[in-house]
């Protein structure tokens, strides 16, 4: 079970983490998650590139050790890179102390100020653990979900999903995963097509 578009209240919990990114212009910010990869982050990568895009890539350590050359793709075409732990731990699930020791070990790979938790799932403690840890570090969520990591979604609903939920100031969260990409394939390129044809431009976080 998940929430295409963030509800109000769930933001009101938990101001001190970014949920949206306010613009003047039509901008939106699109994230991709659990990267970087094979395949799936070169095909992120040549469609963003096809419409002048730029996005923020949530990666996770362990693959940044197993595709460095993936990583380094990812940044040189100008991205941002925040940290998805090392390991893509719960934390619901997982002692604040590991956790806490996931989040650095991957961030010695990724050097940044933007987290994203795995899964939405974080506990207070371990927010306040991470910002004791780096107190510039902004904890980003999201405002749309795409759900393409639900394999019993149609392409074409994951679509309307985007569509249907973005407007300006949108933190949008995609998946450059093996998992995801049967429903990416199909969603980033229209939706991309789309947004464009709306005059909106895409932005880092």
């Amino acid at each position: 079970m998940y929430l295409v578009k963030t509800p109000a209240p769930l933001k009101w919990l938990y101001p001190n983490l970014v949920w949206e990114a306010p613009t003047g212009s039509r901008s939106i910010f699109l994230t991709f998650d659990d990267g970087p990869i094979p395949i799936v982050t070169p095909f992120v990568l040549k469609n963003l590139e096809a419409y002048n895009a730029k996005a923020t890539f949530f990666c996770i350590g362990d693959n940044i050790d197993k595709h460095p050359d993936v990583f380094d793709a990812v940044k040189n075409a100008g991205h941002a890179i925040g940290n998805h732990t090392y390991n893509h731990l719960r934390g619901w699930d997982t002692d604040s102390r590991i956790y806490l020791d996931n989040f650095l070990q991957a961030q010695k790979l990724t050097g940044t100020n933007l987290f994203r938790p795995p899964y939405g799932r974080i506990k207070r403690e371990q927010i306040k653990l991470l910002k004791q840890a780096k107190p510039d570090l902004q904890i980003i969520m999201w405002d749309v979900l795409s759900g393409d990591f639900d394999i019993n979604l149609k392409p074409e609903d994951c679509l309307k999903n985007v569509l249907k939920h973005t407007r300006p100031g949108s933190i949008v969260v995609f998946h450059d995963s093996l998992k995801a990409f049967d429903r990416l394939e199909y969603v980033l390129p229209r939706a991309l097509e789309y947004w464009s044809g709306k005059g909106y431009s895409f932005e880092t976080l």
